[in-house]
């Protein structure tokens, strides 16, 4: 172990040749940086791995079954566990998608599920990710590197191999492909933040790495331009947003998208991976409802807890909230990558009568939530000493076939001593996963 954190300079600068980066728009700038490694793994063992692994696919398999329902019957309305508001009117709810039955009945196919360990030793669910999560990547490639790095850590320590992420993509898309063509991953571009994760899932999955205009839809089938033939695409892992997707069915003015693909998949005729229409279960006002789900669709009690979650739109909830906003954290469901989140314990008395008014005005569009004291992981500071920050983890599920949950994950930890903010977005690095054997 020693010998892997003396090495973690040389692992980041590898990283650097690899090109392990991210990228931000900043006042319609981008920029691109590095995406720091810290060499303390975090380290989960096997038995708490085996009560996550069961409780992040019972949750998985009740979103993928309200996504069928909610764009089919609708009976979790219609019995009164979901209220209306936050289905019909989320912004991830797409009526184009009525009625459509992806692939095999998959909707999320990977779901990126935030968690975060309390210092009592629970783990409790923070955010649902089935649209576009990312980060796999990174703990993939730092695992080639440190075990270059430091062959002897490795075998000292009995560690899950996570280097099968790419064999577990492969084998899911290769089932919602069905043998009708071609794999692609669907890039929007060299100036998309998660650039380099789109190249590299292509080359770990054998996926055909697809631009903006190297799709096209002829005679309701997808095909890939190449150089000297078409050819036709059975599975589309798609990492542009669903209004960019097809600008006849969606945003008239996107140019990345692929006109008439709306047309091919609900015909059945190609696999989208993830699904569109997604976004309606992964809104953060519906993550108040998923244990909920796991209960009505599943018939069984959730092993995993969110985080303690109010709803404005409730009555008592709305009291609450208003009354300790100084102590919650306020959410605007609209946002992500840690944008939107704002602790009252920060709030100056001005910003907190304001976010009041904001809540008053628009109930539907906030949640809030206890602040969760989760435990804090050594990493090596800019001084070359151990030092605690706030992490989280980002645990990868995957549905084909079955439902598996990928043994590793992206933890993530805040460079900032003082902040609960993990986001690469909000400045943070990342650590090794090891899930003990």
């Amino acid at each position: 172990m020693k010998e892997l954190l003396s090495a973690r300079e040389s692992v980041n600068q590898w990283m650097q040749r690899y090109g392990v980066r991210f990228g931000v728009y900043k006042n319609g700038v981008f920029n691109e940086q590095l995406f720091p490694f810290d060499a303390i793994p975090r380290r989960i063992p096997a038995q708490e791995w085996q009560m996550l692994e069961s409780g992040l696919i019972q949750r998985v398999k009740a979103l993928n079954a309200f996504l069928y329902d909610i764009y089919h019957e609708k009976n979790i309305v219609k019995d009164g566990v979901v209220p209306k508001e936050f289905t019909y009117e989320s912004k991830g709810y797409m009526p184009e998608c009525e009625g459509i039955t992806p692939a095999e009945d998959v909707y999320a196919h990977i779901a990126g599920i935030d968690l975060v360990q309390a210092k009592d030793g629970n783990w409790l669910i923070l955010e649902d990710n089935l649209r576009i999560p990312s980060g796999a990547s990174y703990p993939m490639i730092a695992r080639m590197v440190t075990r270059k790095a430091s062959p002897q850590t490795f075998r000292d320590n009995l560690i899950e191999d996570n280097r099968n992420y790419g064999d577990m993509l492969r084998e899911m898309m290769d089932f919602i492909n069905g043998g009708r063509g071609i794999n692609v991953i669907f890039t929007p571009g060299r100036y998309n933040s998660a650039f380099f994760e789109h190249s590299y899932l292509a080359e770990k999955t054998g996926a055909t790495l697809a631009f903006p205009g190297d799709l096209v839809v002829e005679g309701g089938k997808l095909y890939y331009k190449g150089l000297n033939a078409k050819s036709r695409v059975g599975a589309i892992y798609r990492r542009v947003s669903d209004e960019y997707l097809d600008p006849l069915a969606f945003e008239p003015s996107s140019l990345l998208g692929i006109p008439n693909l709306m047309e091919a998949y609900r015909a059945g005729e190609v696999g989208v991976i993830n699904a569109l229409g997604n976004g309606v279960a992964d809104d953060k006002g519906i993550y108040y409802f998923v244990p909920k789900m796991v209960e009505y669709y599943l018939n069984e009690k959730p092993i995993l807890h969110n985080a303690p979650t109010y709803l404005p739109f409730f009555k008592d909830d709305f009291d609450y909230i208003l009354a300790n906003i100084e102590k919650l954290v306020i959410k605007d469901v609209a946002e992500a990558g840690g944008y939107g989140v704002m602790f009252g314990k920060d709030m100056s008395p001005e910003k907190i009568e304001q976010v009041r008014k904001l809540i008053v005005e628009d109930p539907r569009r906030w949640i809030a939530q206890e602040v969760v004291d989760f435990i804090d992981l050594d990493i090596i500071d800019e001084s070359g000493k151990p030092s605690p920050r706030k992490c989280d983890l980002r645990a990868f599920v995957i549905t084909g076939r079955e439902t598996k949950v990928w043994k590793s994950g992206l933890t993530r930890f805040s460079r900032n001593p003082d902040s609960f903010v993990v986001n690469s977005s909000q400045g943070g690095g990342f650590k090794d996963t090891w899930v003990m054997a």
